[in-house]
């Protein structure tokens, strides 16, 4: 190394001995050492002769370059070793399993949406891709055919268990649309746990994953979804699936009754904002029971004249009005 370093001009022994041996001073060996300490830092041979010989090199410059090349070769090395990874947790038999995983990852970060649908289905079919890079591909796509398939293909995979931790993780992320895609997906899954999920999902300071919550455990019985849902309809959020959600959630009396006091409640409180009293009095067109019919009956009365329509076209429907 020393005679390579000697051929490029970066070093010269001071001295030689009479026999042809080199001879290194102590500033000869200290150069050597600062050789070494700028390689360790990623610099080529050139940039160090540079760096050494010439006064006015400046570091910052080649330093900030280091930093974004190193960067690069992070993040490049980063995402070798996740596709290497799913595909070891593919599990492949033979060399034409990992082509067949390695297609399937290239297709689904593919700039064709067709062509990221097509590889969800196909995935599902072939039993062949890996959790995580279905959660990842569904959590990132922003086109809503292709997040169906990946949703359906994420079911498909028999991997609810391995993505909950994924999904969960996904609640917390910066971005709204990944927030609400994590959401969406976990409304999705069938079983306890995901549903515990959602139950602590009504909590969440993101109003879109709420929503999304909220609408999945109305559709799966859960009165605990209740409050947020007759909010939904008061803001005008997804109104019309609270809405069914609600009617879903007023199959017994006890419950219907609890959800029509609900909504007569908050039509006091938006005795000033019509487009929410319009809202709320359409959706008790799904609540059975005296006290909806009762509240009907009051708003076919009202001074708003499309709320009073409104009411007094539902109260026709209604089998139990007086």
């Amino acid at each position: 190394m020393l005679r390579h370093y000697e051929t490029l001009g970066l070093v010269r022994p001071s001295e030689r001995t009479g026999s042809g041996y080199r001879e290194y001073s102590g500033d000869d060996i200290r150069r050597i050492f600062h050789i070494e300490s700028l390689r360790s830092l990623g610099l080529s041979l050139r940039e160090i002769g540079r760096a050494l010989d010439e006064p006015g090199f400046a570091p910052t410059a080649l330093v900030g370059d280091l930093i974004r090349q190193t960067r690069e070769r992070i993040a490049a090395e980063t995402e070798l070793l996740t596709r290497l990874n799913r595909i070891d947790a593919a599990d492949p038999a033979g060399w034409e399993d990992v082509l067949q995983v390695v297609a399937l990852l290239q297709a689904l970060g593919s700039k064709s949406a067709d062509a990221r649908q097509r590889a969800a289905l196909s995935s599902a079919d072939q039993g062949s891709m890996p959790v995580d890079a279905l959660v990842e591909a569904v959590l990132s796509e922003s086109d809503a055919n292709v997040a169906g398939a990946l949703r359906w293909a994420l079911m498909r995979s028999g991997g609810a268990e391995e993505s909950l931790p994924l999904l969960t993780e996904a609640l917390a992320s910066p971005t709204p649309a990944v927030r609400e895609r994590a959401a969406q997906c976990l409304a999705e899954l069938p079983g306890p746990e995901p549903a515990a999920h959602l139950r602590r999902a009504l909590a969440h300071p993101d109003a879109a994953v709420r929503a999304r919550a909220a609408v999945a455990l109305g559709n799966r019985g859960e009165a605990e979804a209740v409050p947020e849902l007759l909010g939904m309809v008061v803001a005008g959020r997804n109104d019309t699936d609270a809405a069914d959600a609600l009617s879903v959630l007023a199959g017994d009396t006890e419950s219907a009754e609890r959800i029509a006091a609900g909504i007569a409640e908050r039509l006091d409180r938006a005795a000033a904002e019509a487009s929410a009293r319009g809202r709320l009095t359409q959706a008790l067109a799904g609540i059975p029971g005296t006290t909806a019919t009762r509240v009907l009956v009051e708003l076919s009365q009202d001074e708003d004249r499309a709320v009073a329509l409104t009411a007094t076209y539902l109260l026709g429907l209604r089998a139990d009005t007086p």
